[in-house]
């Protein structure tokens, strides 16, 4: 016998098929994969954290990391507060509305005016001809004692009007807060999904070196490296397309923002406890879009008080003072200073009853909308987190999946490597759908994040929460 043959992995390899045999020598080969290549493809999934355990590895990067994912979020919003032309429109409406308010206190209090003049008269009699120049300036000051309660009621007009605009500005702020949430939550969900092809690619680079390996040895496995070599560009072209969302994310993150975007790392623990549904609902009627409505809504009312009380008496007291001096023949000057009450009772005014009629009308469309916003917003609010909960239990199974389905591909893969059990078909629809469901994982996971950041916008507010 020759002793070339005893070896036990020439002596496997003298047994085996044909198409076996080209495997082995390939495996066999010096400068071929061997061992450690087949150890490479089946290590791959090291660098692929199980989907079972990603949020608990999320949340100890975020402990270890020197910024929390929190604090980066907070700085985002902050620099998109800053920098939304939205808010600050806003807020300059909010600080109209306050002026509104202290014009209208303002008209209650005495008023004062300065009048003057100066005008040439003639006066012919006679046979002569006088002329003169008169000079004219007097004073007033006066104020309103009592109108039938219409300037309070003007007061809580404006005073409404405030505080429906200084609660649009809160709303606007929230949803400038929710904006910046999900598209970063977006942007943390294409990154993860780029890494994921990454993967899938770089698993699928040490598949095509293998077949590589092979066909050198045995020209009849060409169709397997074709096939290899094109599962290969297919991962690629989806690495390449999740980089260029997490790219077009990004552009839309930084014209909120501005640049320096923070990392995604952590961004998967931030939203994962789905808020009470009862307290969602009853936290619904106080949020600023309600309140602001229930603002308009009294702002609405006080005018329809405002129109009802211009047909109620009005009295006023003026002080009043003149002078009048004049220049050429006669030089008359004359003075004089006068003080009064004023009373003004209307009498009859038809068009008034119709203004208050429209005014009343107003006030009850008001309160009827502001019914109807808060029936819908709590609407909304089952449906968000309906879709949150069933995100989150996708969550669940796709992980339970996902555990059979790693060890399923490892397992395909060392059974093709190990004397062909496995066709090479096999080990790719393995590893497609294990990277498929990973996806399917991250996709879940972040959809049940931004259900989660709209049921809290929807209720208390994302804004509080973040605070």
């Amino acid at each position: 016998m020759n002793p070339s043959a005893v070896t036990l992995p020439s002596l496997r390899l003298h047994c085996l098929p044909a198409w076996r045999r080209g495997l082995a020598a390939a495996l066999l080969l010096p400068g071929a994969i061997g061992a450690a290549g087949a150890a490479s493809c089946l290590d791959e999934d090291k660098l692929e954290p199980s989907p079972a355990a990603l949020s608990a590895a999320a949340a100890a990067a975020a402990q270890a990391a020197p910024v929390p994912p929190r604090s980066q979020l907070q700085t985002m919003v902050q620099d998109a507060l800053v920098r939304s032309n939205a808010l600050g429109a806003s807020r300059l409406l909010a600080e109209a509305a306050e002026q509104d308010v202290e014009e209208a206190k303002a008209n209650k209090q005495p008023q004062a005016s300065l009048v003057g003049g100066l005008s040439p008269s003639f006066d012919s009699g006679r046979g002569s001809t006088t002329t003169q120049l008169q000079g004219r300036a007097g004073f007033n000051l006066g104020q309103t004692i009592y109108d039938g309660g219409r300037s309070d009621r003007i007061v809580d007009w404006r005073r409404q009007q405030s505080e429906a605009a200084r609660l649009g500005l809160l709303s606007t702020r929230e949803q400038v807060t929710l904006t910046t949430t999900s598209l970063a939550f977006e942007r943390a969900r294409f990154r993860m999904q780029a890494v994921i092809y990454g993967q899938n690619v770089r698993k699928m680079a040490c598949l095509v070196e293998a077949l590589q390996t092979i066909v050198n040895a045995d020209k009849g496995r060409t169709s397997e490296l074709v096939q290899a070599r094109k599962q290969l560009q297919q991962a690629e072209l989806l690495q390449v397309q999740a980089q260029s969302q997490a790219r077009g994310v990004e552009a839309r993150l930084r014209r909120i923002v501005g640049d320096g975007l923070p990392g995604t790392e952590g961004f998967s623990t931030l939203l994962l406890g789905v808020p009470e549904l009862p307290t969602v609902l009853a936290d619904a009627a106080t949020s600023s879009d309600i309140t602001a409505l229930d603002a308009n809504a009294a702002a609405l009312r006080e005018i329809a008080r405002v129109v009802e009380a211009g047909n109620k008496p009005q009295l006023s007291w003026n002080i009043a003072g003149n002078a009048i001096a004049g220049a050429g023949a006669g030089n008359p000057r004359n003075t004089g200073v006068a003080a009064g009450l004023t009373i003004s009772v209307p009498l009859l005014n038809p068009s008034l009853e119709y203004s208050a009629q429209a005014a009343r009308k107003r006030a009850d469309a008001a309160v009827l909308q502001r019914a109807e916003a808060l029936e819908q917003r709590r609407q909304r609010i089952v449906e968000v987190h309906e879709q949150a909960s069933s995100a989150f239990d996708r969550v669940r199974r796709v992980a339970q999946v996902l555990r059979d389905s790693d060890q399923l591909r490892n397992f395909t893969l060392q059974q093709w490597q190990q004397m062909g059990r496995r066709s090479l078909f096999d080990v790719i629809a393995a590893e497609s759908d294990h990277y498929n469901l990973r996806v399917q994982y991250v996709n879940a996971l972040t959809d049940g994040q931004q259900m989660n950041a709209m049921l809290t916008s929807l209720g208390s507010g994302l804004s509080q929460w973040l605070q």
